[in-house]
């Protein structure tokens, strides 16, 4: 009703989807300014400026919502953003190239690093601090210690 649309919210930081902020939409990443935003249950429910019925808005449906980069809030240091390590080159403690960090699968106990190598099967590291020894932006590397099972 009245041009609103019921969201499920991914993100850590719910507070930032607020009345007068320019979010994109989709992946043609169309700009639009939030009217106003309301909980409910699990879920939020937003308006749009300029959209009065659920029509016009109905076209968003099951569109995922975006945010500037540079809007993002600023993480805590070993904190990273998937998309900070998404395309990263990923190197073992001896420098030998292990592939590229293709995907981060989130699972219930911790997150997996889905790792691409040049050749051969992709290679799963849990995202712990005993296999992600460190994570260096500026080389655009991150160092692992696969673990070994006997």
């Amino acid at each position: 009703m009245r041009g609103e649309i019921t969201m499920e919210v991914l993100t850590d930081f719910p507070e930032r989807l607020r009345p007068n902020r320019t979010v994109y939409i989709g992946e043609q990443h169309e700009p639009r300014r939030i009217a106003h935003t309301r909980a409910k249950d699990q879920l939020m429910i937003v308006a749009f400026q300029g959209i009065a019925d659920r029509d016009a808005v109905s076209v968003y449906r099951n569109q995922p919502l975006y945010v500037r980069t540079e809007d993002l809030p600023q993480l805590p240091d070993g904190d990273y953003y998937y998309h900070q390590l998404i395309g990263l080159k990923v190197i073992d403690e001896a420098g030998k190239y292990v592939g590229t960090l293709s995907e981060i699968l989130e699972t219930g106990a911790n997150d997996v690093f889905v790792v691409k190598p040049e050749e051969g099967p992709e290679v799963l590291l849990p995202a712990i601090e005993t296999v992600i020894l460190s994570v260096d932006l500026d080389k655009q590397a991150i160092t692992v210690r696969p673990q070994i099972w006997d």
